[in-house]
């Protein structure tokens, strides 16, 4: 597989890059943020994933990690390709469609060109529970060092949730329950309720 391409942009397309590496050149179908950083005749590097189909390989890049890491969550949603997830990516950094799938934003994502109501309602039921609070919290710089979320931390979330509160509000409240010493389920819950 290949990974991470950095070499000479000979070309660029409106959806795609043509990055030379050793002699070889890589076509690339890249994202908005990817674009942005390359000029043809000068130096680029791309994380890339591929995908082998029975019409061909493909090559997709991206400015980081962790854009790479959504486009393998939003193409494992029955009815998102590439070329959506792509568009995603390109219309929005993955710190927003975070908050669009957390706070179930189907308009929001459904405004984006190529993406129907269904599939905003698909990414969202399928991706939903995937974002943990760990992550949301990492991602807002207020990370728990060597913490990951428990299930019992999900599940308190998840019932401050049902009351009406963000997921964001409900994830800060369960760690703020954890580091005022709070240990069981219920008394996190009772702990956030207290200080939201």
């Amino acid at each position: 597989m290949i990974g991470y391409l950095k070499g000479k942009v000979m070309d660029l397309t409106p959806e795609s890059a043509l990055i030379e590496v050793n002699g070889v050149g890589y076509e690339v179908s890249c994202s908005g943020a990817v674009f942005s950083r390359l000029s043809r005749g000068g130096e680029g590097e791309v994380y890339t994933c591929m995908q082998v189909k029975e019409d061909g390989v493909s090559l997709y890049g991206f400015a980081d990690l962790k854009e790479k890491e959504f486009f393998l969550k939003l193409t494992s949603v029955q009815g998102v390709g590439a070329k959506m997830a792509l568009s995603l990516l390109s219309a929005m950094r993955p710190e927003e469609l975070y908050d669009c799938i957390a706070a179930a934003d189907a308009k929001r994502l459904s405004a984006v060109k190529g993406v129907g109501k269904k599939t905003a309602d698909r990414i969202i039921l399928e991706l939903h529970g995937q974002i943990s609070a760990t992550a949301i919290l990492s991602r807002e710089g207020t990370p728990s060092p060597g913490v990951k979320a428990s299930s019992e931390d999900e599940d308190a979330v998840a019932a401050l949730m049902n009351l009406g509160f963000t997921r964001q509000e409900s994830a800060r409240a369960v760690e703020r329950a954890r580091k005022d010493g709070a240990k069981t389920i219920e008394e996190v819950i009772a702990s956030a309720l207290k200080n939201m």
